[in-house]
């Protein structure tokens, strides 16, 4: 039975892997910082799908929580997923440089160390995947967040590249607006925001799951964002910047 490590995986984007992938026969280990939380979900995903569920209580933002994690890659899993994250509820100058240093460590430095824990004994056995989760926001400008979600696309494509033949696959996923947890942890109004620019976790799941197997190295779920992408990718790097910041200020 395959072996899949999720990071962030008591909600959201998280939750929606676990649920996938145990229906999918895969054994889990969740990695959270909520003790309670994750023994719960633990209990319940073991009950509903029947599958074997390790809760491995983690704060990537700390020394501590990264190594307890590469340890457990270190004995070898099938599919790791690097989820966690979170955002920032202000503008760059209004955050307190010790919460953009903390969301690198977690958006970055965590996806740089678990991708390297975890690839050995990928390689070593000629199968596995890695998805690191980054987002659209990796195409445009919003501050620290985007520009660590774009070095998470930059890194995933790079490793990718680098493991190509081996038989293990690395692709970033990036995925639009989607109703989790997210935006509300943040403390970020997104009640403007239109209806039909929103998707749902277990879709996007859906749709990385199908782009991992036919190889892609960076999904973008959904077409309306594929567009959106596809047009900022065409746009002078000024003009999308002037755009991505009215559209911060106005849904902050």
């Amino acid at each position: 039975m395959p072996t899949a490590l999720i990071t962030g995986a008591t909600a959201g984007i998280g939750a929606a892997y676990t649920r996938r992938l145990a229906g999918d026969g895969f054994s889990l280990v969740l990695v959270a910082r909520d003790h309670d939380r994750l023994a719960a979900d633990a209990e319940t995903l073991h009950r509903r799908y029947g599958v074997a569920v390790e809760a491995l209580p983690a704060d990537l933002s700390t020394e501590a929580g990264l190594a307890a994690v590469e340890d457990r890659l270190g004995a070898g899993v099938d599919l790791l997923v690097n989820n966690a994250g979170f955002g920032q509820p202000g503008e760059f100058l209004k955050v307190p440089v010790e919460a953009e240093l903390t969301m690198l460590k977690v958006h970055c430095e965590a996806v740089l160390r678990l991708t390297y824990a975890a690839l050995p004994a990928m390689t070593a056995k000629g199968r596995g995947g890695i998805v690191n989760v980054a987002s659209v926001a990796a195409f445009f400008s919003r501050g620290t967040y985007s520009a660590s979600k774009a070095w998470v696309v930059n890194f995933s494509g790079a490793v990718a590249a680098e493991v190509a033949g081996s038989g293990v696959r690395v692709m970033a996923l990036c995925p639009g607006l989607v109703r989790t947890e997210f935006h509300q942890r943040a403390g970020m109004d997104v009640s403007g925001i239109p209806g039909f620019l929103w998707l749902s976790a277990d879709d996007v799941v859906g749709a990385s799951m199908r782009d991992l197997a036919l190889g892609k190295v960076v999904s973008v779920p959904s077409l309306r964002y594929k567009a959106i992408v596809g047009i900022g990718r065409l746009l002078p790097r000024n003009q999308v910047a002037r755009i991505s910041g009215r559209v911060n200020r106005r849904f902050r």
